[in-house]
């Protein structure tokens, strides 16, 4: 008989089930009672009930376990100064989505060099998330798999989804079911009411197909999720950090019957990847909520501890710099505190 399957099919490798790894990572009941009060601060903070606000702050992406273990402990000493004005929380990002094709992430591809050792790379995530918990430091993901939460997510305080899955119904579905807020990005193009539209579907139970903690198949049934809320990244149309791109933003979710708080990231198409004009996002927002605008209620930052970013070589990974992005340009640590600083000030006069 004629193949009907898996024609372009290279191999297919078995992963270890998501409860393999929660036993063999466990989370202890100091760390499990840390994320719950994150998220519980989280929600907080979107619900308008915490006036401080969130900084979610890091790597665009891990790819160096050790340059990420650095930058943590330079952020939670900064976190717990500031800890009166704002909610730090830690960019943990273990999957980049692509435009195209590239490195997809420490999950994927934890050596660097196309061989896609993903039990690795899980392994290899799930005890980072650890290490940096015990640190007392809150983390943020993006999730671009809808797997790979069963194997992480009970370690995260908050999780994004992307601005090339925030219309996908898989994705949307997923985070109906997530147990931390999550934050839907506009579009590529810059659509808002995508995002709006994210909110809307993820807040409703839903039903879809999954794999449990065992990685069976499965009919997963949500209850919805009450704390997602959108974020402003810009498009490609331009930045809409700006004071009129909020107003706009507010009005749709007013009309979507939606609370109205949301977060802005200053990186991606609010800097057109210049890494150097996250600042100008940054102060333009500080002003912003300096003037009143309580809707504002989180700034997200790409820092590393040194600034840009670097090509990788697949062939030579070895060969990369110490502290510097392979994907996103950051800006580096003490431009980060400066930042930070700065926020620290106008937020102890409103």
């Amino acid at each position: 008989m004629t193949q009907l399957h898996d024609l372009n099919i290279e191999s297919i490798q078995q992963l270890a089930a998501p409860s393999e790894f929660l036993k063999e990572f466990p989370t202890t009941p100091e760390i499990a009672a840390q994320v719950t009060d994150g998220r519980d601060q989280v929600a907080r903070i979107l619900k308008g009930e915490d006036n401080r606000m969130l900084m979610i702050v890091g790597p665009c992406s891990l790819h160096d376990i050790e340059a990420g273990y650095e930058y943590a402990k330079k952020l939670k000493l900064l976190a717990d100064e500031m800890k009166n004005e704002m909610l730090v929380v830690m960019r943990v990002y273990f999957e980049k989505p692509r435009t195209t094709v590239g490195w997809k992430g420490l999950i994927y591809d934890p050596h660097l060099n196309g061989s896609f050792d993903i039990n690795t790379g899980l392994r290899m995530a799930r005890e980072f998330l650890l290490k940096v918990s015990e640190l007392g430091l809150l983390t943020a993901i993006e999730f671009v798999d809808p797997i790979t939460p069963q194997y992480i997510a009970d370690l995260y305080s908050w999780a994004a989804i992307g601005a090339r899955t925030a219309e996908s119904q898989t994705h949307r579905q997923v985070s109906s079911g997530l147990s931390m807020p999550v934050g839907f990005k506009n579009g590529t193009g810059g659509s808002i009411q995508l995002a709006v539209d994210g909110v809307t579907a993820s807040k409703a139970a839903q039903a879809f197909l999954g794999v449990d903690s065992e990685g069976k198949a499965s009919v997963v049934v949500t209850k919805g999720n009450q704390h997602t809320h959108i974020v402003l990244r810009g498009g490609s149309q331009g930045p809409n950090f700006d004071a009129e791109s909020v107003a706009d933003a507010v009005q749709r979710l007013e009309k979507a019957n939606l609370r109205t708080q949301l977060v802005v990231d200053c990186s991606h198409a609010n800097c057109g990847k210049d890494h150097k004009k996250q600042r100008i996002a940054f102060q333009d927002l500080m002003k912003q909520r300096s003037e009143g605008n309580t809707n504002i209620v989180g700034v997200m930052l790409e820092s590393h501890i040194f600034e840009g970013n670097q090509p990788l070589d697949e062939s030579n990974p070895d060969n990369l710099k110490y502290g510097v992005s392979i994907t996103d340009p950051c800006v580096d640590w003490e431009e980060t505190v400066e930042l930070l600083r700065h926020a620290q000030q106008i937020l102890k006069k409103s």
